[in-house]
């Protein structure tokens, strides 16, 4: 599985009322060395972000992806959700 599909497939299945942490996502795929993949599950999420297949979060509220700062959440978009 690739990181667009495992991030579309953690945020379905949390459904739209959950959120997950693109950590969740490097762990899962890249168990040994997750951190220096960080970046290309970020890059992903912001895509999808884009795209408007999820929706990326910071202390809840929805973020602006050209100017994050710090940790963000991934949610699964209801659009995306519904389909």
């Amino acid at each position: 599985m690739n990181i667009t599909q495992s991030i579309l497939q953690t945020a379905r299945e949390r459904g739209t009322s959950k959120s997950t942490c693109p950590s969740e996502i490097a762990r899962a795929l890249f168990p040994d060395d997750w951190r220096k993949h960080m970046g290309e599950i970020r890059d992903a999420a912001i895509e999808l972000h884009k795209s408007g297949q999820v929706l990326l979060t910071q202390k809840g509220n929805p973020v602006d992806p050209d100017h994050i700062k710090g940790p963000v959440r991934i949610r699964i978009s209801r659009s995306t959700c519904t389909s």
